[in-house]
């Protein structure tokens, strides 16, 4: 296990203010250190990280955090805690989220989540904010042309793509990452600071918005990714 992956730059001071190197914290720390930072959900209220007390439906899990600012934490729990990170460097886009699965229930009813549903559960799982600076790099992910992205455009890539996990189950992978570990990304123009991710998240209606990222293939993200024929497993890189 290490935290050491790219995957965790945007994190890197609140890694060290939890001390995350020497494992999981308390759920006190998360919590406080919410309240030092000043988290809120979309209505105002104060987010607070506490113990889980009993598993919850989805529907009762965002309701909660809607209608009183509370996130069931399980303690010892790597999902958990890297959901509370997201929570603590992106707490606008975390509020938007969830205020956008709060507003979709009234369409939804038992295991039937409806479309819009399915994407934010995939954003808040799997999402990575990419920001590009040029449509031709974004035209070359949505076409998956994953060797001309990747490899051809490579010093391009590097120096304008910028990928930030925002999915806290994608953060639990890369702890141990492996060459299949797939974003889904939501393309956003200019930089990607907290409340202009936030103003996206209204826009997205379906899975289908949110395009694959082998996230691996990034350059500096796998050591192994310095010669071409990283790209050439289709397995991976599916066209």
């Amino acid at each position: 296990m290490s935290l050491a992956h790219p995957a965790f730059d945007p994190y890197r001071a609140l890694i060290a203010a939890l001390d995350l190197a020497h494992g999981p914290p308390p759920i006190a720390r998360l919590d406080a250190l919410s309240g030092q930072l000043g988290c809120v959900n979309a209505r105002g209220l104060p987010v607070r990280f506490v113990a889980s007390e009993r598993p919850l439906s989805a529907r009762d899990y965002e309701t909660g955090i809607f209608d009183t600012g509370t996130v069931p934490t399980r303690a010892g729990n790597w999902h958990d805690v890297f959901n509370a990170l997201v929570w603590l460097r992106f707490p606008a886009t975390k509020a938007a989220i969830n205020a956008a699965h709060v507003a979709a229930l009234p369409g939804s009813d038992g295991a039937r989540r409806g479309p819009r549903r399915d994407a934010l559960t995939v954003l808040d799982e799997s999402g990575v904010v990419v920001t590009a600076g040029d449509a031709a790099l974004t035209a070359l992910l949505a076409a998956r042309q994953w060797h001309t992205l990747f490899w051809e455009r490579r010093a391009q890539v590097a120096a304008t793509l910028h990928a930030i996990v925002i999915g806290h189950a994608l953060l639990e992978k890369a702890l141990d990452p492996y060459p299949a570990m797939t974003g889904k990304c939501l393309v956003i123009d200019g930089t990607a600071h907290d409340e202009t991710i936030a103003a996206h998240i209204g826009d997205i209606r379906s899975p289908a918005q949110l395009l694959p990222l082998p996230v691996q293939g990034l350059p500096g993200w796998d050591a192994a990714n310095s010669h071409p024929g990283y790209y050439a497993n289709r397995e991976v890189f599916r066209p």
